[in-house]
C-alpha cells in the first residue's frame, strides 16, 4: 500500500500517538473539568500539557488563548461567524478552502460584504491588489497560509503587517502548514488561527484548535456546560471556557500532544525537508513526461509538500480509480477549493494530488511514477 494523501489526513501516525490515545481511554479517560476526583484531574492536566505544547510551537504567550475544536473547519466557523456582523466587509482570496467560502456565503445573507482577491497561476496573492480592496468598513482579512490544491505558501508575515497597519483582524487558516512551517503568531501579527490536529501535527482525527488573541472579541458559537460557573445560567466570559462547552475530546487532545512531541523530537525543519525532497523528486520526474500537466509552484522548497498534476487524456477521477486498483491512495477532484480551478484551467477536470508526510519514502514515489506511466501506456495500446 502507498498512501500519499497527507494533505487530507496524515497516515500512519507515530506509534506514540496510538499508544497515548489507547492509554488514555483504558486508564484515565474521565470527564475533564467536571469533577475533583483523580481521573478527572488527570484528564485536565493532560489537556493543559497539550495546550502548553501548542503554545510553544506557535509562540503563544497565554495557553488559555488556545481552544480545542473538532477540526479546522469548526475553528474557522467560530472565527468568521463570531467576528463578522451585518455591514462589515471582509477580504479573502481565490485560493481558499470551502471552510472559508461557505461560512462567508452564509454571512452574505445578513449583509456581510465579501471581496475575493485573485491569485496568479502559481497561487500567490498580489499584495497591491489586496491593499486596494481595503475599505472603511473592512473588518477582517482571511488567508489560507498554505494551499491544499497547489501547496502555495503565502507570505503571511507581510500580509500580517498589512492587516495590522489597516486595523484589520488577521485570520489565518493553517490547515496545511501547522507542523510543517514555522509559525509565530506574534511575529506574523496573527489575531486568530485555526489548525487541525490530524494533518501535519500527526494527531488523531476529530481534534483541532483555534488561537484567539487577547484583544479579539468573538461571539460564542455554542453555549452549554463547561464545568466552571456551574451555579449560573450565563456562559462564562473567560477563555478557554467561553468556547469549550461540552465534554472535550480528551483522547484526541492527548494524541495531538503526542503528535507535537514527535515533531519536537524529529525537528520541524527536518520533517519539512524530508517531505519537500519527496515532492521535489516527484515533480522533477513528472516534468520529464510530455503527457503530464503540472500546476502551481515547481520550486518545492517554497511550498507545502503537495504536487498537483493531470495525465493527458484522462479525467482526474479516472487516474484516481486506476491508482486505487494498484493500492496507491491519493486525492483527485477539486479538493474543496473551487475558485482556484478557474485560474489554473482545471474547472471541469480537477487535479490529481499527491501529498507527502514523514512516513513516506522514495519507494512510494517510484511506485506512483511507474503506475502513471503504465496508465498512459494503456492509452496508446
Amino acid at each position: 500500500m502507498v498512501y500519499i494523501d497527507n494533505a487530507a489526513t496524515s497516515f500512519p501516525k507515530p506509534e506514540a500517538v496510538y499508544d497515548s490515545v489507547l492509554n488514555c481511554m483504558k486508564r484515565y479517560c474521565a470527564n475533564p473539568g467536571r469533577g475533583s476526583h483523580k481521573l478527572s484531574l488527570e484528564c485536565e492536566m493532560k489537556i493543559i500539557d497539550t495546550r502548553q505544547r501548542i503554545s510553544e510551537l506557535f509562540n503563544i504567550d497565554d495557553i488559555m488563548n488556545i481552544i480545542f475544536t473538532s477540526n479546522t473547519t469548526e475553528g474557522l466557523n467560530i472565527a468568521i461567524k463570531g467576528v463578522l456582523k451585518s455591514g462589515d466587509h471582509v477580504i479573502t482570496t481565490s485560493i481558499e478552502h470551502n471552510s472559508v467560502y461557505r461560512p462567508l456565503r452564509k454571512l452574505k445573507e445578513i449583509g456581510v460584504e465579501v471581496s475575493i482577491v485573485s491569485v496568479d497561476k502559481k497561487g500567490y496573492i498580489n499584495l497591491e491588489e489586496l491593499q486596494k480592496n481595503i475599505k472603511t468598513n473592512s473588518k477582517a482579512l482571511i488567508i489560507n497560509h498554505g494551499s491544499n490544491v497547489l501547496g502555495t505558501v503565502q507570505n503571511i508575515e507581510e500580509i500580517g503587517k498589512i492587516a495590522k497597519g489597516n486595523n484589520l483582524l488577521f485570520i489565518v487558516d493553517a490547515a496545511q502548514t501547522a507542523g510543517v512551517f514555522n509559525i509565530d503568531v506574534k511575529k506574523m501579527n496573527i489575531d486568530i488561527m485555526a489548525f487541525p490536529g490530524h494533518k501535519c501535527l500527526y494527531g488523531p482525527q476529530g481534534i483541532g484548535g483555534l488561537y484567539i488573541g487577547d484583544s479579539v472579541k468573538i461571539d460564542t458559537f455554542k453555549e452549554g456546560g463547561t464545568g466552571s460557573n456551574s451555579n449560573i445560567m450565563e456562559q462564562p466570559s473567560f477563555m478557554p471556557d467561553k468556547f469549550e462547552s461540552g465534554t472535550l475530546n480528551t483522547p484526541g487532545i492527548v494524541g495531538l500532544g503526542a503528535g507535537i512531541d514527535f515533531i519536537s523530537k524529529v525537528g520541524l525543519n527536518e520533517i519539512r525537508k524530508h517531505d519537500q525532497d519527496l515532492a521535489l523528486y516527484l515533480t522533477s520526474e513528472l516534468q520529464k513526461l510530455p503527457y503530464i500537466l503540472m500546476y502551481g509552484e515547481d520550486e518545492c522548497e517554497k511550498k507545502c509538500p503537495v504536487v498537483s498534476f493531470n495525465v493527458d487524456g484522462y479525467d482526474s477521477s479516472e487516474v484516481g480509480a486506476f491508482l486505487n486498483n494498484k493500492d496507491i491512495y491519493l486525492r483527485t477532484g477539486y479538493h474543496c477549493a473551487p475558485i482556484i480551478h478557474n485560474i489554473i484551467g482545471t474547472k471541469n477536470l480537477g487535479t490529481v494530488r499527491a501529498s507527502f508526510g514523514y512516513f513516506n519514502t522514495m519507494e512510494d514515489v517510484e511506485k506512483l511514477l511507474s503506475a502513471v506511466k503504465d496508465l498512459y501506456g494503456l492509452k496508446n495500446i
